[in-house]
């Protein structure tokens, strides 16, 4: 007999999972370095720029509880396996049209395809992992992510540069279709599920689990008293969505990610490479560098956290907190420096912005403690919505901000518009610090509540 959790069988499904969330970064990261050629390429001003960005993030924040009841009904393999097919579609059509509409069509469809990748994977590594082990292997995931944050800055911009704006959308479409085979090919949902490819000629291949309800390595409670979603027996879904609403933990889960990452996404995905160089002036080689600098800090910080995490779980929810603090003082201090500032300042900047990246892992943590197993993937769905949420806000409004000031192509860009439309993110740090402290609490209660009634 072999114990699935104890086995080399998880490490391999992980994996393919790890190359599935590579390629949706690098397809949702693919305008970081590219915003000034796609203004070129679409004669586009700032806010039509930022419509980009903004939709695929809206469509991404809005597919995360219709993903997350998919991954409760069908299994992970399937849902990763439509979103790759999605991304693959979409890159293809925005590499071949120079119409804007159609453009923003297909990051939509790309933004649909990327909501499937990200949740499934958390959903995955909670499925083949304990407890215990689940928060350094989400940060391995979201570190393995920023790799796609790389590859997209100066890798991608210079195969655009070389082949032509089609041939390197092409090239990511391409990898999409290669990873979805290997999903086919070798990704397993759970104990006793055959791999895609096998359920659907019918060669289903079964393994035994030892694995229990409650994980033996620490003991910690796993809520297990509600009905499914979807499927027989089922709640429904919005008895489901009202149920974990009013749990203070999912709500908890939601503004820690709110508050962590927006502001590395909305400067990686979007606007920090128009900023480095339209506002503070940097050449592009010096700008690409403080991206860089973002992306490895958050893999360094990946690193260090998961270890940390695994240790003192219990007070993760204030490094989240604090994390936004330090955050929030270092962007005033930026944008508050008399003139430009130098390169060394805004890479200090990307250095504290990048460990937003994994301190959001914090979020999926506190969801795993707090939400039902029947309902895990509509709560992580919940949860991830966080940040893409507060993210498209703040793209949407720096582009909104610099063309009322007439700032808005890289022709009229300029400091002042510049410092003016970052600073938009100042209150959704309040916002989501205010928050997490009123809902903290809560959830301590309401996960005590739940202990005693075990």
């Amino acid at each position: 007999m072999v114990t699935i959790r104890n086995s080399r069988l998880k490490w391999i499904i992980w994996s393919v999972g790890l190359c599935a969330y590579l390629v949706a970064v690098i397809n949702r990261s693919s305008f970081s370095a590219l915003g000034p050629m796609a203004q070129e390429h679409f004669s586009a001003e700032a806010t039509t720029l930022s419509t980009f960005v903004v939709l695929q993030l809206v469509v991404y924040a809005a597919c995360q509880i219709p993903v997350g009841i998919c991954l409760d009904r069908f299994g992970v393999s399937w849902v990763v396996a439509c979103g790759l097919a999605a991304m693959s579609i979409g890159q293809l059509t925005l590499g071949a049209t120079d119409s804007i509409p159609l453009a923003i069509a297909a990051r939509v469809v790309m933004g649909a395809g990327d909501a499937c990748i990200f949740t499934s994977v958390v959903r995955l590594v909670a499925e083949w992992f304990t407890r215990r082990q689940t928060p350094v292997v989400n940060q391995a995931t979201g570190l393995v992510g920023q790799i796609g944050q790389l590859l997209a800055i100066a890798p991608l911009a210079g195969l655009v540069g070389a082949a032509g704006w089609f041939a390197g959308f092409a090239v990511l479409a391409g990898a999409g279709a290669v990873v979805m085979v290997l999903v086919a090919l070798l990704m397993r949902d759970g104990a006793g599920v055959g791999t895609l490819l096998e359920r659907i000629t019918g060669r289903n291949r079964t393994t035994r689990s030892t694995a229990a309800p409650e994980d033996a390595d620490t003991g910690m409670l796993i809520i297990t008293e509600v009905l499914p979603v979807v499927g027989p027996g089922s709640s429904g879904v919005l008895p489901a969505l009202k149920s974990l609403a009013k749990r203070p933990g999912i709500r908890l889960a939601f503004w820690i990610h709110f508050s962590t990452m927006f502001s590395a996404d909305s400067f990686l995905l979007l606007w920090g490479t128009p900023f480095l160089t339209g506002g503070l002036g940097y050449p592009f080689g010096v700008a690409a560098g403080v991206l860089n600098v973002a992306v490895v800090s958050s893999m360094v910080t990946a690193v260090l956290f998961g270890p940390v995490l695994s240790r003192f779980a219990r007070h993760r929810v204030w490094l989240a907190f604090y994390g936004v603090v330090v955050m929030l003082a270092s962007w005033c201090a930026l944008l508050l420096w008399p003139g430009a500032a130098p390169a060394w300042a805004a890479g200090a900047v990307a250095l504290i912005m990048g460990a937003g990246i994994p301190l959001s892992m914090i979020a999926f943590d506190v969801v795993r403690s707090h939400a039902p197993v029947r309902q895990l993937g509509v709560a992580t769905g919940l949860a991830n919505m966080g940040g893409f949420t507060a993210a498209l806000i703040a793209i949407l409004l720096i582009g909104v901000v610099l063309d009322l000031q007439g700032s808005g192509t890289p022709e009229t860009y300029e400091l002042g518009a510049f410092k003016m439309a970052m600073a938009v993110q100042i209150p959704l740090w309040l916002l989501g610090m205010v928050m997490i402290l009123v809902e903290r609490p809560k959830a301590l209660r309401d996960l005590r509540r739940h202990t005693r009634g075990a």
